[in-house]
């Protein structure tokens, strides 16, 4: 077996939600550079526009798509447009996902004097209607867009699929217990449904990545007037023992591994990229 060719992608159907975002976009550009075909979907059109022309400008094929990940009709038609366009899917990235600050708690810990006060956001008063958006936009969107672009891989008899998690899954995060929840709960389909397509000829695997520099999380982490870490940002980093925030393309090189028949017997794994995160403790 040449290990190099079992790597190559070129020619290969790739779908990715979420492809909009910062993570995703970044794995689309640098799927498309090898020669996959890029389905770039997000709920936003034009960002997903920018992403294509972005993979398009490395030489790359791209085709860019609205899509709210949380209605499967509107998913169907995307598979469908995207079959007839290219003939088959190979691939699929399941990256929608993202969190409300309105399903977020005020306070790392849960005091007496917090209970009674309205203006602390604790977990008593957290909003129902953005906990269950953080959780449908995470796990739910993952379990539709599987429903149907799963459905397709299997009929083909091929496919590999890489869903996101997050470290945040099997440590929760304080002050995100939605988001925690819905990441846990993709990384327990990922090996569910490993288990479930294992003889189709579908593989499933999912990456747990962990603080990664976007520009959403630089706003939160980043004092903008000083361009100082927040004292929540200087406790991740301490607790990474690489000391440092990932980078986008640090996801790459694991992307295009599961993705690729150089992982041909690598089914129901979840992948941390945390920098070792989830790894360290005192």
């Amino acid at each position: 077996m040449d290990i190099m060719s079992s790597f190559k992608l070129k020619g290969k159907v790739c779908v990715i939600t979420g492809a909009g975002g910062a993570l995703c976009s970044n794995m689309a550009i640098g799927l498309g550079s090898l020669g996959v075909k890029i389905a770039v979907l997000d709920i936003n059109l034009e960002t997903a526009k920018q992403t294509a022309a972005e993979i398009q400008k490395v030489g790359g094929q791209a085709k860019a798509k609205a899509c709210n990940e949380l209605e499967k009709e509107q998913i169907s038609d995307c598979c469908s447009e995207i079959k007839a366009k290219w003939g088959s899917i190979d691939l699929l990235i399941t990256g929608a996902g993202g969190n409300d600050p309105g399903s977020t708690t005020e306070n790392e810990f849960l005091e007496s004097e917090h209970i009674d006060a309205p203006q602390n956001q604790s977990l008593f008063n957290l909003g129902f209607n953005e906990f269950s958006q953080v959780f449908s936009l995470n796990f739910l969107s993952t379990f539709l867009t599987i429903q149907v672009f799963g459905e397709a891989m299997v009929k083909q008899k091929h496919g590999s699929i890489v869903t996101i998690s997050s470290m945040s899954a099997d440590i929760p995060l304080t002050k995100v217990p939605a988001y925690s929840a819905a990441k846990a709960a993709v990384s327990n389909f990922t090996r569910w449904l490993a288990v479930y397509f294992s003889r189709t000829g579908v593989r499933v695997n999912g990456i747990a990545p962990g603080f990664f520099m976007t520009e959403q999380l630089r706003f939160l982490h980043v004092d903008p007037q000083t361009g100082e870490l927040s004292d929540r940002a200087q406790k991740v980093i301490a607790h990474t023992p690489l000391g440092r925030y990932g980078e986008p393309e640090d996801l790459l090189g694991t992307v295009i591994w599961l993705l690729s028949d150089a992982s041909r017997f690598v089914t129901g794994a979840v992948i941390p990229i945390d920098g070792g995160f989830s790894s360290y403790s005192i």
